[in-house]
């Protein structure tokens, strides 16, 4: 008498055999690292082909414009003082109650915007939500007390927004007096993103753009090759 043996499945594994997830999308701005300031001497020669957050603060108003072109041709012989040394200092610190408070990760990269590599900035901080909504953190210190967020700042936050793509920005200042912070916490405030601002700062950062590509044909890292070449989009649109 012979025995039948029971025919087993292929199907009995289902769930071993099932093909794993997809790894997560990476975030789009991701993609879009030009350098980091940890490498200080390549994110500086990065920043010094582009317009940055901290170059478009200064853009107030279609006068101010010559004056970015100059400090980007020549230079402002700043190197700091002792405010920017505080600064420097504070920031690591703030950058931790930052995380802590509202989970917002410390960041050093540069990112250029959307299909314009001359459109550049780094946030100090990039949080990417559950529903893929970006939001940064600009950290700051100052000896006046601040009543509001000064315009000068929130055109930088504006661009930063810009550039990465972010929805809304905390803005985080610490007061001191003689360089002893005055609270035991900063203070901070979150900031809208802007569309009709950020339309109008664009078109101020090409204007500079496009007055480099006149005023300085040549780029000094790359002999023979334009240093600026005129955007020809709206970002916007």
């Amino acid at each position: 008498m012979s025995v039948v043996q029971p025919m087993l499945s292929l199907w009995d594994d289902d769930e071993t055999l099932a093909a794993p997830p997809p790894a997560p999308r990476r975030p789009a701005h991701e993609l879009r690292v030009l350098a980091d300031s940890t490498d200080r001497i390549a994110w500086l020669r990065a920043r010094s082909r582009g317009i940055t957050a901290t170059d478009v603060a200064r853009l107030s108003s279609p006068r101010a414009v010559q004056a970015v072109v100059l400090d980007k041709l020549y230079g402002n012989g700043f190197g700091g003082n002792a405010y920017t040394d505080h600064g420097r200092a504070r920031e690591p610190e703030i950058a931790r109650w930052v995380l802590s408070e509202h989970r917002i990760a410390p960041s050093s990269k540069l990112f250029h915007a959307h299909e314009q590599q001359r459109h550049l900035a780094t946030p100090d901080g990039v949080a990417v939500r559950d529903d893929g909504t970006v939001e940064l953190c600009e950290i700051k210190t100052t000896k006046k007390a601040w009543t509001s967020i000064p315009r000068s700042y929130l055109r930088q936050v504006f661009w930063q927004q810009y550039v990465l793509g972010a929805e809304r920005t905390l803005v985080v200042w610490e007061q001191h007096l003689d360089f002893v912070p005055v609270d035991s916490v900063p203070q901070c405030r979150w900031v809208d993103r802007d569309d009709d601002e950020i339309h109008r700062l664009v078109g101020l950062a090409d204007t500079v753009l496009d007055t480099l590509a006149r005023q300085a044909p040549v780029d000094p890292f790359a002999p023979g090759v334009r240093a600026y070449e005129p955007p020809p989009y709206d970002p916007l649109r």
